[in-house]
């Protein structure tokens, strides 16, 4: 005797994914990207010394992840190989941030709408302008859905009240240093503190047209380059745990 087979609503079916997928990226803590004056900042909260959120695909190009590493690991890879691949068949300056999160858009829906399980992450595709050009930033969600964010961009945890205290202190003049320290202070909010080895810092570097045979931009912060940018904030903080001793 056959059992009957249970009808799900497509409807039904994809807010399960969707739920699903949003359920496993909000565990993950949260990376804010934002733009200062002479480059893009990235900043994440991974405590880990040897699982990278952040990472560089390409010459002017970085990554971000959230979610399961594994998962965003592998698109870190194929975006790597793509943009590779690009850059060697026709031209480096061919390779660009716009195309390759339309490629990552794509492998997330087909996921998304096709797989039995959707994949539990959402990144950032950032490109740093150089001469003049704009910067590029994007946001793709779990569902292949792209987003082109201008200034900042907060994913993964508590991402809308991250994206709020970075929008209270955001100023476009923002040297790298107090972009760190501004991404440090939304990450954690008033009720905690993060330390710089608690911090992933990378940063995308603009370069000036006479020095173009610079190719990669890309950089990585260690722990004391990363105490050094938030040296003001920790000296900000003993001057106000003295006053309240003098009071």
């Amino acid at each position: 005797m056959s059992m009957p087979g249970l009808y799900v609503s497509p409807e039904q079916l994809m807010q399960d994914r969707a739920d699903y997928a949003r359920k496993g990226i909000a565990r993950g803590r949260s990376l804010v990207t934002l733009e200062y004056d002479g480059g893009i900042a990235l900043v994440a909260e991974n405590a880990s010394a040897t699982l990278r959120k952040v990472s560089e695909i390409y010459d002017r190009i970085a990554f971000g992840g959230v979610g399961r590493y594994i998962e965003f690991d592998q698109l870190r890879i194929a975006g790597v190989r793509h943009a590779e691949l690009k850059g060697y068949q026709y031209s480096r300056s061919d390779v660009e941030a716009r195309s390759l999160a339309n490629q990552y858009a794509q492998m997330l829906g087909q996921f998304f709408t096709h797989e039995l399980k959707p994949l539990e992450v959402e990144i950032v595709v950032v490109e740093v302008g150089i001469g003049g050009e704009a910067n590029q930033l994007y946001r793709i969600q779990y569902d292949g859905t792209v987003m082109d964010e201008e200034a900042y961009c907060c994913i993964g945890g508590d991402a809308d009240a991250v994206r709020e205290r970075v929008s209270d202190g955001y100023d476009p003049s923002l040297d790298v240093d107090a972009a760190i320290r501004l991404a440090r202070r939304a990450l954690a909010g008033d009720e905690r503190e993060i330390s710089a080895a608690d911090l992933e810092v990378a940063v995308l570097e603009a370069i000036v047209p006479d020095a173009s045979h610079r190719r990669r931009c890309f950089r990585r912060l260690d722990d004391a380059e990363v105490e050094i940018a938030l040296g003001d904030d920790a000296a900000a903080a003993a001057d106000e745990e003295a006053d309240q001793a003098d009071s």
